[in-house]
């Protein structure tokens, strides 16, 4: 809430406000026919609002005639007379022991909380004006508040209600006019907002018309100051909050309105790899294109999942671009394709060139070997496990001849490898040569 925004008060629609104006007018009317004139002209659901006009009135005695203050509380005593709480017995309360008040004013307030649930009591068959000149009210004695309050709450029990500090520390946007003297609060002089001083009924109703149409005309309340709460302990395992820095910088796309055409003759031949063998003349051409220029092989089309038919067909094609793809960030990718691919001569062959063109690592060399062994042992056609334990252990002299792999690393899995395929005269001839090395 702000520091100088006031309490708001519920808006009325215009014919609400003519219609209470004419209301807390009609001293002459009993009490009882203006009540059961109100509940017709407003619905259930608008008399808390319009409750809620009647109450800033009634805060000060100037407002209202007597006449109409008293047809004021009797509103809002039969407004909820039916039902088991009424809002508005705070209010009652207090103005029927209000000593600042008139008298015959504190009687009647008093005769409505007596007569509590009794809607054809003698006090609202009469009009304002006959109560004020009848003998009623100067003769009834005046209860105290604590006698008042425990009769009252031993007809009908209310709940007493929760003060707020807040509440009481506001203060009303419409103040008295010095101006006026208190003697007029028993007259109809009053000023409208801006206007002159009158004294007629009708500009103390066209006053009262204009200070219900301004938006300002409920309390004032002051700042609610209230410290701002520290910060909680970031706790051990609890998530905390990130502020990103979102400073992008703008980043130049080089590939826009680039040459498409560039490596157009590359892409069709490789293409034309993956499916079948290429011809001498076609081979010679990409091992050219690629010579030429060093980023055609990024450009070309190839990628590690195309690598097993190539490998299959074109086996040198496969050596010329992998050697070319070594410094890129996919070349990992191509090397676990490579290891997990089925065995072969052309795989073989690709490796034993790998080997021998460009430093391939340590790790890959290993578990490509222990690969191809564990795919010998895992064939069941004899014919087909023979010549792959031939063409193993080919391989294997011709990388530890070329000193490309330490047999230390793989003396016992090899070794192993030599005594189950013993029978074999290659498999003899690869024991024979790690016996020599020890």
């Amino acid at each position: 809430m702000s520091a100088d925004a006031p309490v708001p008060v519920p808006t009325l629609r215009p014919e609400e406000r003519a219609g209470i104006l004419t209301l807390v007018a009609a001293a002459a009317r009993p009490l009882g026919d203006v009540v059961a004139d109100f509940l017709a002209r407003f619905p259930r659901e608008r008399r808390l609002r319009v409750g809620a006009t009647l109450c800033f009135l009634l805060e000060d005695k100037k407002m209202l005639h007597p006449t109409g203050r008293l047809i004021a509380f009797a509103i809002l005593h039969q407004s909820y007379s039916s039902q088991p709480v009424n809002p508005y017995v705070p209010l009652l309360l207090d103005a029927a022991c209000d000593e600042t008040s008139d008298k015959s004013e504190r009687a009647f307030v008093q005769l409505l909380l007596m007569a509590n649930g009794n809607n054809n009591n003698e006090v609202l068959q009469q009009s304002a004006v006959d109560y004020i000149n009848g003998p009623d009210s100067a003769s009834q004695a005046l209860l105290p508040r604590e006698q008042l309050e425990k009769q009252y709450c031993g007809n009908s029990v209310q709940p007493q209600p929760q003060a707020s500090s807040f509440r009481s520390a506001t203060v009303r946007c419409a103040i008295p006019d010095p101006d006026i003297p208190q003697s007029c609060a028993n007259s109809s002089e009053i000023s409208p907002p801006g206007g002159k001083q009158e004294c007629a009924s009708d500009d103390r109703e066209s006053a009262l018309n204009a200070l219900l149409q301004e938006k300002s005309w409920g309390r004032l309340g002051p700042q609610w100051i209230r410290p701002t709460p520290p910060r909680l302990h970031i706790l051990d395992g609890e998530l905390q909050w990130l502020n990103p820095d979102n400073n992008h910088e703008l980043l130049w796309d080089y590939s826009m309105c680039a040459d498409t055409s560039r490596g157009a003759a590359i892409r069709d031949l490789i293409a034309r790899a993956l499916k079948g063998p290429l011809g001498p003349g076609q081979q010679e051409q990409v091992v050219i294109e690629l010579a030429k220029d060093s980023k055609l092989v990024y450009h070309c089309g190839m990628t590690p999942q195309k690598l097993p038919d190539l490998v299959e067909h074109n086996p040198l094609i496969a050596v010329e671009l992998l050697s070319k793809l070594m410094n890129s960030p996919d070349i990992a990718g191509y090397f676990n394709v490579l290891v997990h691919m089925e065995m072969s001569l052309h795989s073989m062959e690709v490796v034993n060139r790998l080997t021998t063109a460009v430093e391939l690592p340590t790790g890959f060399v290993h578990e490509y070997i222990s690969n191809c062994i564990q795919s010998c042992q895992n064939i069941k056609d004899k014919y087909m496990q023979n010549r792959l334990v031939r063409l193993v252990c080919v391989f294997l002299q011709s990388l530890i001849r070329n000193q490309i792999i330490n047999v230390q690393d793989l003396f016992i899995e090899v070794q192993a490898f030599c005594i189950e395929f013993s029978r074999i005269r290659e498999a003899a001839g690869l024991f024979r040569l790690l016996k020599s090395l020890e």
